[in-house]
């Protein structure tokens, strides 16, 4: 089966319901042998692209991953990412505000960690979370310092995917692409997965309480997503609601996803002109000689 990236692409201005969009589909790899392969490949070929964006240093390329709890997100990132060279790839994990970053604008802390050009950003959580979690608990927005006079929750979450989707728009017409990942998991499945970090001890750390307290939330936390995904997925800068109960497979899209996107750049290795061909011929002709009449 192919994956075709735009089965899960959230199109610009489009309302959505994530009922409407499956936590399952039928997985693109028949076996488990063959999982591997078509993963080692997609490295393989991103890998090659990656050198290619480095080597080219016109693009920079963000990825975003957002999700409940339990819903693969550490692993996508290990798994797609795996074959990348580290010099050019950093990841960055955004937890709850530090005491400086409250006294600056909401989107101030992330932007400080945008990849340059011929590198890859990738954030696990962002600043998104400024919609998701501070919407579902709103007692943080209150906790932010803003002004009085400008904290409307009628009209503040509309205000602040403005503010969103304007700083993406400036950064695609900077050479900036954005590529944003929801990883749609069901109640069920994460119920399993933490259920699994109980029973397995090598995975005990991976749950709290917070965790469980937060499932509590998921109705209020589906709502946040709906209305983010919609206001905020455009052709620059696309959500993609990625199916997450199976998680070889959820990768697979991911590292699809993000390749068709590397393909989409032009991309190209820096030209040599003639002047620097004839350095590099006098740099080869010294070479030969040394090896000719030893260093």
């Amino acid at each position: 089966m192919k994956i075709d990236s735009k089965d899960f692409q959230v199109p610009e201005g489009t309302k959505v319901k994530l009922k409407k969009w499956p936590t399952l589909v039928k997985p693109v790899y028949q076996s488990k042998e063959q999982y591997h392969e078509l993963q080692r490949q997609h490295v393989e070929e991103l890998s090659a692209l990656q050198q290619l964006h480095y080597a080219s240093n016109e693009y920079a390329v963000l990825l975003i991953f957002q999700a409940m709890d339990a819903a693969g997100k550490d692993g996508a990132i290990k798994h797609v990412m795996s074959g990348i060279n580290p010099q050019g790839c950093q990841v960055f994990s955004f937890k709850h505000p530090s005491a400086q970053e409250l006294e600056h604008d909401f989107l101030w802390r992330t932007t400080q960690d945008l990849p340059e050009r011929g590198r890859i950003g990738i954030f696990n959580r962002s600043y998104y979370e400024e919609v998701l979690i501070v919407r579902v608990h709103p007692e943080i927005l209150h906790a932010q310092g803003i002004p009085n006079g400008m904290l409307h929750e009628k009209t503040i979450w509309q205000e602040r995917y403005d503010s969103i989707v304007n700083m993406e728009k400036h950064l695609h017409r900077n050479g900036t692409r954005i590529i944003k990942f929801f990883l749609h998991l069901s109640p069920e499945e994460q119920r399993q997965r933490f259920i699994e970090r109980i029973d397995k001890p090598d995975k005990n750390w991976k749950l709290s309480l917070a965790d469980m307290e937060e499932r509590k939330y998921w109705k209020q936390y589906m709502q946040a997503y709906e209305a983010c995904l919609s206001a905020t997925s455009s052709k620059d800068a696309p959500w993609y609601v990625v199916p997450a109960d199976d998680k070889a497979n959820a990768r697979l899209i991911i590292s699809r996803i993000v390749l068709d996107t590397f393909k989409a750049l032009d991309m190209h290795y820096p030209k040599v002109d003639a002047k620097r061909k004839q350095e590099l011929v006098a740099v080869r002709e010294q070479l030969m000689h040394e090896g000719r009449h030893g260093s």
